[in-house]
């Protein structure tokens, strides 16, 4: 597949494919979620096999014929992103590291192995199911690209986070009493959460359907119909009280994101970026403990 995909769809098709894809989105990262579901406890994992066999099978089905093959590794994608995420959804390997390491979710050091466990989880599935499907790892942009100007925009963006962190905590997401005598400590775990997180984040939502998508839409619209499910996912986080203002800045950064990432050829800067936006977030997580 192209690594910079244009489209040749008519414009009637591409809005077909875009409300499909978004659907898929949808089911995948919101209704299936694997921080906040939204299906009772007794529905929501028959209905997980259900969408991750569905998928398999008609992506299967589908590689069958070069005709199909484009939609193949959509849907390919699709059941890895919801394999990998009901995997870390049901495994209860947080619970094992949190005792093994006799650490509690009310401590930045038990938030950060919280989410380096979800991490290492989605990543490791994301990488290992790939390479099953026969797939390299730079269709799902682990590759250098155009390093040297993605990590220069990716620096240059967290830099900026980092040194307004404080103020953007306090004004956009609740931080309170962040002295910086108090946040030193946290630093490690800080940088355990970010760097998990936005590399998580960035494999399964953008690295792993940006390409696919490509074909179908285009760079903008494959860009669009991902960051929307990938907004809608974070709906009802804790450390924002208004969900309006929280989606209309991270929407347009989720854009921002896939731009770098389609611009590049790589992963790396929106991971660095993304980790950087994630500083004032983890701020007023870790401000909010006792």
């Amino acid at each position: 597949m192209n690594d910079h995909p244009t489209t040749h769809v008519k414009p009637i098709l591409r809005v077909g494919f875009f409300i499909l894809f978004l659907l898929l989105g949808l089911f995948i990262f919101v209704v299936f979620s694997h921080m906040r579901p939204m299906l009772p406890e007794p529905y929501d994992l028959p209905g997980r096999i259900t969408l991750i066999l569905g998928f398999l099978v008609l992506s299967l089905w589908a590689r069958r014929s070069p005709r199909w093959e484009p939609y193949g590794q959509i849907l390919f994608a699709c059941f890895i992103a919801a394999a990998a995420t009901a995997v870390d959804y049901y495994l209860p390997s947080r619970d094992w590291l949190l005792k093994a390491f006799n650490l509690s979710l009310d401590t930045p050091a038990g938030i950060a192995i919280d989410k380096l466990d979800s991490s290492i989880i989605i990543v490791f599935s994301v990488i290992l199911l790939t390479k099953a499907s026969g797939s390299n790892l730079s269709s799902i942009y682990l590759k250098r690209g155009n390093l040297k100007l993605g990590l220069g925009i990716g620096a240059i963006a967290f830099l900026v986070f980092a040194v307004s962190s404080i103020p953007v905590s306090e004004i956009f997401f609740g931080g309170r009493d962040l002295e910086l005598a108090r946040i030193v400590p946290w630093l490690p775990w800080i940088l355990i959460f970010i760097v998990g997180n936005a590399f998580n984040e960035e494999l399964l939502f953008r690295g792993l359907f940006l390409k696919k998508f490509g074909p179908f839409l285009g760079r903008f619209l494959s860009n669009l119909v991902i960051a929307i499910p990938f907004g809608l996912h974070h709906s009802g986080v804790s450390y924002s009280s208004d969900m309006l203002v929280f989606l209309a800045l991270l929407i347009p950064l989720s854009l921002a994101w896939g731009f770098i990432m389609q611009k590049t050829d790589s992963l790396w800067g929106s991971v660095l970026f993304h980790a950087g936006a994630d500083i004032p977030v983890v701020l007023s997580l870790f401000s909010a403990l006792h």
